[in-house]
């Protein structure tokens, strides 16, 4: 539900149906007169009916588990794990500014902790891993763990988000670790305001890691767009995309504990499209995989790609493929939902495979249809994003 200072952002809609080979879906074509800016045609993804056959929802030749499926047949084939709570930075979004309390190193997950877990998940039909903090770059067994879990037969992907105050470095070993994609957070292009939104110096690090990332084939570049913060930076965001195969992403402003969330500080992805398509008319939409969370454009002219994260004004629920363990162990089957299961007390109690399976197979079954609408979620009990994972 938007409230009725967006209505003029709002574009008037019309419902297509398209088969992709994957199994029907809806898309919304979405008419932008765009203030002058001219007929322009996006598509606001909705995934209607996923894969009916979950032994062939992934190719990596492992069976597909029922473990992994929820009451609404969603097929979940992606964990984001979190290795640690603790960051070298204090973004206003995802840490209140008196900090937070960290979880005790005994309670959080040990290395072999993490992979066999993770070993349990790609057995049972995961193939992407995300590993995210916190900080992840931080941890000095970063790349141990990295070749651990590259080594998982099955896992097609091994993905990374990270600040890049300390990952150009990292690097090389990284990738001969087996990282495959990495996601760079960065919220603005002055360095003042760098310092302003992340309460620590280090904008030139983070560009040396963009650059050096793309240098290592790696692309896409985060941005949660918050009004009156950096709105007015996005164009020079799209201008990364000009020269170089960059992938930026733009996030809808989203409500956690303790990081102040704001309607008004809320940028629509209505409105973020008409901002970009007047600078740029050519933007042209991408045909998206029915489970990716992200709508997704390219530019005439440009190497590189735009894309928004629209989880506040056009949330992606019924394609979502997502669960999360977090660094204490607690498993976690959607971002927004404040419900957490630990697999953490019961692996140290001595479950074996099949107990650890049933309780994860419980937490899925249990998984909501949709999450809470946006001022809902900002009443919700939550943890802050620093403990839950980027």
């Amino acid at each position: 539900m938007i409230i009725t200072t967006m209505k003029r952002y709002l574009p008037a809609t019309r419902l297509i149906n398209w088969h992709l080979g994957f199994s029907s879906f809806t898309f919304s074509l979405v008419n932008h007169g765009g203030g002058g800016s001219g007929f322009f045609n996006a598509y606001a993804t909705s995934c209607a009916k996923l894969q009916d056959d979950p032994a062939n929802a992934n190719a990596n030749n492992n069976p597909f588990s029922d473990m992994l499926v929820d009451s609404f047949g969603r097929m979940h084939t992606y964990l984001r794990i979190s290795l640690t709570e603790r960051c070298n930075l204090r973004c206003q979004y995802c840490m209140p500014s008196e900090g937070v309390d960290l979880t005790p190193s005994p309670q959080l997950l040990a290395p072999n902790e993490i992979v066999r877990l993770a070993s349990l998940f790609v057995a049972s039909g995961v193939n992407k891993i995300r590993l995210t903090g916190g900080e992840p770059t931080i941890r000095k067994d970063i790349e141990e763990i990295c070749s651990q879990l590259s080594n998982l037969k099955g896992l097609e992907k091994l993905a990374m988000t990270t600040n890049g105050i300390v990952l150009a470095k990292k690097l090389p070993k990284l990738k001969e670790s087996g990282l495959t994609s990495i996601n760079i957070s960065l919220d603005t292009l002055v360095p003042a305001k760098f310092e302003f939104l992340t309460r620590r110096k280090g904008f030139e690090r983070v560009m040396e890691s963009i650059h050096a990332a793309v240098e290592c084939g790696y692309n896409p570049v985060n941005c949660v767009v918050m009004r009156g913060l950096n709105d007015e930076e996005m164009c020079d965001f799209v201008e990364l995309t000009r020269d170089r195969p960059i992938n930026v992403r733009f996030i809808e402003f989203m409500p956690f504990d303790g990081n102040v969330w704001n309607v008004k500080k809320l940028v629509p992805y209505a409105e973020m499209l008409d901002r970009v398509v007047k600078q740029f008319p050519s933007l042209e939409r991408i045909q998206d995989h029915p489970t990716e969370t992200a709508k997704n454009f390219k530019i005439d002219g440009h190497v590189g790609t735009v894309s928004f994260i629209t989880s506040m004004t056009e949330h992606f629920c019924a394609g979502c493929n997502r669960l999360r363990l977090l660094a204490d162990g607690n498993f976690k089957v959607c971002l927004f939902g404040p419900s957490e299961v630990s697999l953490r007390d019961p692996l140290r109690n001595g479950a074996d495979e099949n107990e650890l399976r049933e309780i994860i197979g419980a937490a899925v079954k249990r998984k909501k249809a949709s999450h809470a609408g946006m001022f809902d979620l900002a009443k919700t009990a939550n943890r802050p994003m620093i403990h839950i994972g980027g």
